[in-house]
């Protein structure tokens, strides 16, 4: 038979369906918005058991800082196993070792080197929040290959070699606006094409526990098709920033600072209002519950000790801030102005919610930026253990390095608290082995 030349503008049924599904994306992508996942409205977050605590769950991270995710698993005292990390900044090297248990050959420099099929099967859950440059949308290429060069790329290629059961990416809110909604378009469908179900939703750390006004987008990928999610619903604010920064309590029946003065006066304890560890108890009250009269515990060896990583129990010690964290009349005329000309700023301290916090706070910049309170007459910026502390790091958390990269660390970090709510929502231990 004649060999039958085939014309590059010949049709066919099979032909003609793909240029229908061809165009059908191209359409979402110009003009369709893809929908956040919507907010659990079932039994809250805090209120939720893990199924199957004996288990170990496998985590990688990639651009993994200081290690959000996993001290979001010590806090929450689960079994887990850190089998690949890895930062280009030589500090959070220095941290990350200096707080979790990672060998030398599981850690990786630079993203663009990792070879990641070694852990092919491996790992359960992978975690990672990529800077992410614009895609160059010309063409409209949706597919993975399209995305090379892109940071983001080598986080869903990293995906794509481990194959595990759950991830989660998180970035900037910005993101899901940028190019009209394109870039993440182009994300999403990334995301699926590599085979799994997608969800996601911005969520501020404010509604998770942390007063800190800081909204990102979290994106999780289930392996398995038939996983059905939502997000976790916020509760309410306990805390106010000024809780981080004094001596605070892990919970209901620990005293506030107000409260141990009350307590511990010399007048109220000649009166016998109140006691510290008494042989015999005082009269107790109906009304215990709402006041302060009565007997009164000293706990030096308390469980819920700052060692202790119960995920939502607050216990920070007191400590005497250095002189250097103090403004200067000079610096504090700076950070205090309200602005110049057209250009108008906040100049509000001790808030209850803090500012977003930034990996250059340690620039001072003006106050409608940074974070400032008063402190004993004073007015000073955060320290870096504060910046930790508004970040859901404990006090166990080791700092190892310079004022300043503590700063960056913790300004560049995951909100730990959010990352309990997604973990505890999701129940990430039926994802173990």
């Amino acid at each position: 038979m004649p060999t039958v030349k085939k014309d590059i503008q010949e049709t066919s049924k099979k032909i003609s369906q793909v240029k229908k599904i061809v165009k059908k994306r191209v359409e979402a992508l110009e003009y369709g918005d893809v929908q956040q996942t919507p907010i659990s409205a079932g039994t809250n977050w805090k209120d939720l058991e893990f199924s199957k605590p004996e288990k170990t769950i496998r985590i990688g991270t990639m651009f993994s800082g200081i290690g959000a995710i996993e001290h979001a698993f010590q806090r929450l005292g689960l079994k887990h196993k850190i089998a690949f990390a890895g930062d280009i900044e030589p500090n959070c090297k220095k941290s990350y070792f200096a707080n979790y248990n990672i060998e030398e050959k599981d850690w990786f420099t630079d993203i663009r080197d990792f070879d990641a099929k070694p852990y092919a099967r491996k790992v359960d859950f992978i975690i990672g929040g990529a800077p992410c440059q614009a895609f160059s949308m010309v063409g409209k290429r949706l597919g993975f290959e399209d995305a090379r060069g892109t940071l983001f790329y080598e986080f869903a290629r990293v995906v794509k070699e481990t194959s595990p059961k759950v991830f989660l990416f998180e970035n900037v809110k910005g993101l899901l606006n940028h190019d009209k909604g394109r870039t993440w378009r182009v994300m999403h469908d990334i995301f699926e094409e590599l085979g799994y179900t997608v969800y996601f939703r911005v969520l501020n750390s404010k509604d998770y526990g942390i007063p800190q006004h800081r909204e990102r987008v979290y994106c999780l990928g289930f392996k398995n098709k038939n996983t059905k999610f939502e997000f976790p619903a916020p509760i309410p604010l306990e805390y106010k920033m000024y809780d981080f920064l004094e001596d605070y309590i892990d919970t209901k029946y620990f005293l506030k600072e107000k409260g141990i003065k009350f307590v511990t006066s010399q007048k109220n304890r000649e009166k016998c209002y109140t006691q510290i560890n008494g042989d015999i108890a005082l009269c107790q009250k109906r009304n215990q519950q709402f006041n302060w009269h009565g007997d009164f515990v000293y706990h030096p060896d308390s469980k819920l000790t700052p060692s202790d990583e119960t995920f939502d129990d607050f216990i920070f010690d007191v400590k005497d801030v250095e002189e250097k964290y103090y403004l200067s009349d000079k610096v504090k005329k700076y950070v205090l102005a309200g602005g110049t000309k057209n250009f108008k700023t906040s100049t509000k301290t001790d808030l209850d919610i803090a500012r977003p916090l930034l990996q250059s706070m340690h620039k001072m910049h003006r106050a409608g930026v940074d974070n400032y309170v008063t402190h004993k007459g004073r007015i000073r910026k955060l320290t870096p253990r504060e910046c930790l502390r508004l970040m859901g790091f404990r006090d166990s958390f080791k700092i190892v390095v310079s004022d300043t990269a503590t700063y960056q660390q913790a300004g560049n970090s995951i909100v730990v608290d959010v990352l309990i709510a997604l973990l505890k929502q999701m129940d990430i231990t039926k994802y173990g082995v």
